[in-house]
Formats: C-alpha cells, structure tokens, sequence
C-alpha cells in the first residue's frame, strides 16, 4: 500500500497540520510539567518539562520546513525575509 500523502512535496497542508498539532500539544504538556515541577519540585516532572520542550522546537522545526515547501510551491522568493507567496488573481 501507497500513500502519496507520505511522499516529498505532497499533502504539504496535511503534514503542516499534523505536526503544528503536535507541536501544541508539546507546548501545553511542557507548560504543566514545568508549572507542577515549580509547585511540587519532583524529578520526573523537571525532567518532562525539558524533554516536552526539546520536543517542540523539534516540531517547530517541521512546521518550518514544511511551509518552507508550501512557500516555495506557491512562487514565493525564500531569499526573501516575510515573503508570501505569489497569489494567482481572478477575473471578476
């Protein structure tokens, strides 16, 4: 079985989703671990907070990459700093 969503440069909006998703839940998951760690001070809530956030700037890094792709597909210039893209106009 072949999914073309799992190929390179396809399904760029669904694979942005899936780890901006997962990203929030990074975020949410260090934010407690790190507010209960403040409050009860055990180990394994210190050590949840630095691996939650560890993991979000992992994600982050995929949702970079992958609106990179989005951008670059749509014609926007990525030597560019807070390009968008090139939007196709429509005849009214």
């Amino acid at each position: 079985m072949r999914l073309e969503c799992l190929n390179p440069g396809s399904s760029e909006a669904l694979k942005t989703g899936v780890h901006a998703t997962a990203l929030g839940l990074m975020v949410v998951m260090g934010v407690y671990n790190a507010a209960a760690w403040l409050q009860r001070r055990q180990p394994h809530l210190a050590i949840n907070a630095v691996l939650y956030t560890v993991l979000a700037a992992w994600e982050h890094q995929h949702v970079a990459h992958h609106l990179a792709v989005i951008d670059r597909q749509c014609g926007a210039d990525p030597s560019l700093p807070g390009t968008t893209p090139k939007r196709i106009k429509i005849a009214a």
